[in-house]
């Protein structure tokens, strides 16, 4: 005969269990399209959240969404968030017109030959990766959904804005 207590037990222990945490970020470091800075994700770790958008000037979705994008990036950015666009597959002329022509006001940088894109399990335009403050990526969205579900997420992440 098995005492009473002993299912408690094991039932208690089994809720005690912590979670397990989401997969750690690759760290990586990339040159901004705007040739002046560069940006080093390991600088953000413990300080910003950080949103990377894996897009391509010839993605009409990545098109159709930036001026989204950029209202997002606005949105969040007082609240610890970075967010950046990385172009990939892309030439810089190319990714260059694409901020022209969409009037991107957020951080764009270029990965031709997908060295970032693949550390992130990228499988294609647009993809939207969310990296928390502790370096672990908690969202990856894949195609154009991720704009949509993005203030959920941050929300959680930063807490909701007060106004």
């Amino acid at each position: 005969m098995v005492p009473r207590a002993v299912p408690a037990l094991l039932l208690l222990a089994l809720l005690v269990v912590p979670a397990e945490a989401a997969p750690a970020a690759p760290g990586f470091k990339v040159r901004l399209l705007d040739g002046k800075s560069a940006l080093d994700s390991r600088d953000l770790i413990g300080k910003k959240v950080l949103v990377l958008r894996f897009q391509a000037s010839w993605c009409k979705p990545c098109a159709k969404e930036s001026a989204a994008l950029a209202q997002l990036a606005e949105r969040y950015r007082g609240r610890g968030v970075q967010t950046l666009a990385i172009h990939v597959q892309d030439t810089a002329a190319d990714a260059q017109r694409f901020v022209r022509e969409q009037r991107a006001t957020y951080p764009v940088a270029l990965d031709p030959k997908l060295t970032v894109g693949n550390r992130f399990g990228f499988k294609g335009t647009p993809y939207t990766v969310v990296v928390d403050t502790k370096g672990e990526m908690v969202a990856r969205i894949h195609g154009a959904s991720a704009l949509a579900r993005l203030p959920r997420i941050l929300d959680g992440l930063v807490g909701k804005a007060t106004r």
